[in-house]
């Protein structure tokens, strides 16, 4: 192994000099949170040695000599990243100390938004290619209505992570204004890796760019053309739908005929779906499992303080699934602290921090629309009585700037016992229906039991 500390010490690299070929393939690489702040490579390259051969480890220093408490650490297998997870993470590195190991998901990908609304795929691609370096695609996706405009956001792929990185660090001053716009920049929510044993058994399709007036039946109806009586139900969400079939046979044949078709005038794109795996998430979650999406330190819960802290929401966000009561969605760590005399507040916009600093939909709704230039959401609350006397609730959410879209409020089509509960899910299913795409990642691993309980929201992502 070679050390070689990068430009400002800013990351000391471990590689293996004598590897030959490609580097490892995605899926390889470890994130490994709340190591010690004077702990290096030669503690730490034991250590993970135990699970595989190391191809390179990069621990993120500050310019004082200390790490900055994290690392991530590349193996030459997909299984040897695997194990190490198994094996080390809440491994005890020193007494008192344990450390946090999960797998690290790589972005290489930008969400950019801002984007007028009349720019195309290829105008927007060979804008990010004159500043940025390493670009190898741009997602656009067309808007829900109007299909010759875009929804004013694209995401765009890189070559690596690195590359991602340097692009983000180019362009987030807001100094690049393609066309006269100042963009907006930051991490796109991460792909979630589906091994590929799951998605050999998945017989749902996820299709997408559909018109919002197409309905269900007509969407079963087609693809049932190639073959009768193969589809067992569909689900539409706004301008994209899940199409169940009995078979997956017939699910990947389909997919096959129907990807561009034209339904209701629309060419629609068709895909496997990617299952969600619930209990694995709450799992990562109570774990502190949670990948960074760039080289932020995360907080991992440590054995020794597991019974002063809480993951859960309040009891009225607990439900019911097959008989068994399932825990409400885990939040951001809330603790308190004293204000000291003498520390320094600084004034800062909610806006400026980053998504995991919130821990509900209602918020996540109100930093989503101040990241597209839309006015902020206005909730407009509504009753009814049930037959047993019971107040029913529900909120309607007027977003007054996308009125050119299809419309400008949503409104859930349940009712709740409680205010909280009532603005909570239809901030959820305003995002849904607002930017699938990106939002309905989010809100799975915000609480994905509590809004598949209360809204029927087909586990699966797009």
């Amino acid at each position: 192994m070679n050390r070689v500390p990068s430009q400002g010490n800013s990351v000391s690299y471990l590689w293996n000099a004598g590897w030959e070929g490609p580097p490892p393939p995605r899926g390889c690489e470890v994130f490994v949170g709340k190591i010690p702040r004077d702990m290096y490579e030669d503690e730490l390259v034991p250590v993970f040695g135990r699970a595989g051969k190391i191809y390179e480890l990069r621990l993120m220093m500050e310019f004082s000599g200390e790490n900055r408490g994290y690392a991530f650490v590349m193996y030459t297998t997909k299984e040897e990243a695997q194990l190490a997870i198994k094996i080390l993470n809440n491994y005890e590195i020193r007494p008192g100390k344990f450390i946090g190991v999960c797998v690290s998901l790589d972005n290489c990908r930008l969400f950019i938004g801002a984007i007028p609304k009349d720019k195309k795929k290829e105008e927007i691609l060979n804008e990010m290619k004159k500043v940025t370096e390493g670009v190898v695609d741009v997602i656009v996706y067309p808007n829900a209505t109007d299909k010759t405009k875009n929804r004013g956001f694209a995401f765009v792929e890189y070559e690596s992570h690195r590359a991602a990185a340097m692009a983000r660090r180019r362009l987030i001053p807001g100094t690049f204004q393609p066309w006269g716009h100042t963009i907006q920049v930051d991490w796109a929510d991460p792909e979630k890796i589906v091994d590929e044993e799951t998605m050999q058994r998945v017989k749902v399709l996820y299709v997408r760019n559909l018109m919002i007036s197409t309905t269900e039946d007509k969407i079963k109806a087609e693809f049932n053309k190639f073959k009768p009586g193969v589809v067992e139900r569909v689900k539409k969400l706004r301008d994209y739908a899940f199409v169940h079939f009995f078979h997956r046979e017939d699910a990947v044949a389909a997919m096959s005929v129907m990807n561009g078709k034209c339904i209701d005038g629309a060419s629609i794109e068709v895909t496997l779906a990617k299952p969600v795996n619930k209990e694995s998430s709450w799992k990562q979650h109570f774990n502190g499992q949670i990948s960074p999406s760039s080289e932020n330190l995360l907080g991992f819960p440590n054995k020794e303080d597991a019974t002063q802290k809480s993951l859960g929401k309040p009891a009225s966000l607990s439900v019911h699934l097959n008989g068994q009561q399932s825990p409400g969605p885990p939040e951001a760590e809330s603790s308190t602290y004293h204000i000291f005399p003498g520390i320094k507040l600084t004034p800062i916009s909610m806006y400026s921090l980053k998504l995991s600093h919130f821990s509900s939909a209602v918020m996540h709704l109100d930093y989503f629309c101040h990241k597209n230039s839309w006015a902020p959401p206005e909730y407009c609350l509504y009753s009814t009585t049930s037959q047993d006397g019971k107040i029913l609730l529900v909120y309607k959410v007027l977003i007054s700037s996308i009125t050119d879209d299809f419309r400008s409020y949503f409104m859930p089509e349940k009712l709740c016992t409680t205010v909280e509960d009532a603005k909570e899910l239809a901030a959820q299913f305003t995002l849904l229906h607002l930017a699938p795409e990106q939002a309905y990642i989010t809100l799975l691993s915000l609480n994905a039991a509590w809004w598949d309980s209360k809204a029927n929201c087909t586990p699966y992502l797009v």
